[in-house]
């Protein structure tokens, strides 16, 4: 029996401001699961989410195509993919300094839909504690939190997660990994994420792009386990794989 992927990407090529940063990029995202996307930095990982979701900056050049499930998503407004099911975590987060966590969480409201602020609290408790506290004053996992818990407050058919563990301490890093991890039970996921760590953790499938194109898609557990292909693709030496 075929299992119909949630995401294909086909010929997808970006340029932006004259540079061709996609060229040509090719893969499908499993319909469950956690799919990485990895390289090393400046080969176009972010702009592939950014494209996916129609975030493209306005002097931007998009062509290919990209699909979830039958659905083209090239042309269509980021609110309406959104709206549809497509959750994204952005790798700035993006949080409203400004605003309350609460605030926050209100924002991402989906008209329509019942958010779901039990699953939101049963995976961040932090952030029901601290409800009217400023996001700009979180620390730096808390607003990843945030950002995360923004997105869960609605149904989603794949979520989108750049660089969650960016930046953060190794606990935090745990703690976000082991949210993504229940996520991704739910709901697949394309993440991208430079700590093989997590990568081992959570990834089922993944794509590695060089210098703007696909250089090799597999098992991440086949890729992980090869020393050199670690090596020659991402600059790292092979990691650990448990069973």
């Amino acid at each position: 029996m075929t299992v119909e992927p949630v995401l294909t990407v086909e010929d997808l090529s970006v340029r932006i401001a004259g540079l061709h940063i996609l060229q040509g990029v090719s893969f499908t995202v499993a319909p469950t699961g956690v799919t990485v996307l990895l390289g090393r930095n400046g080969v176009g990982k972010t702009t592939t989410l950014r494209a996916v979701l129609g975030l493209t900056p306005t002097q931007g050049e998009v062509r290919g195509t990209v699909r979830m499930g039958a659905r083209s998503l090239v042309d269509q407004p980021t609110h309406r993919l959104v709206r549809d099911g497509l959750g994204y975590v952005p790798e700035d987060r993006c949080v409203f300094a400004g605003l309350t966590v609460t605030e926050n969480l209100r924002l991402a409201e989906r008209r329509g839909s019942v958010p779901a602020y039990d699953r939101v609290y049963e995976l961040f408790p932090e952030l029901d504690r601290r409800g009217r506290q400023r996001a700009g004053s979180l620390s730096g996992g808390q607003q990843q939190m945030l950002a995360i818990g923004r997105v869960l407050l609605n149904d989603n058919r794949l979520l989108l997660v750049d660089e969650p563990t960016k930046g953060l301490a190794p606990k935090v890093v745990t703690e976000v990994a082991e949210v993504l991890e229940r996520v991704a039970a739910a709901v697949p996921v394309l993440l991208v994420e430079q700590n093989l760590a997590v990568v081992r953790r959570l990834a089922t499938d993944a794509v590695v792009l060089a210098a703007g194109r696909v250089a090799w898609t597999g098992p991440a557990r086949d890729l992980l386990l090869e020393t050199a292909l670690t090596k020659s693709l991402l600059g790292v030496g092979s990691v650990e794989v448990h069973s």
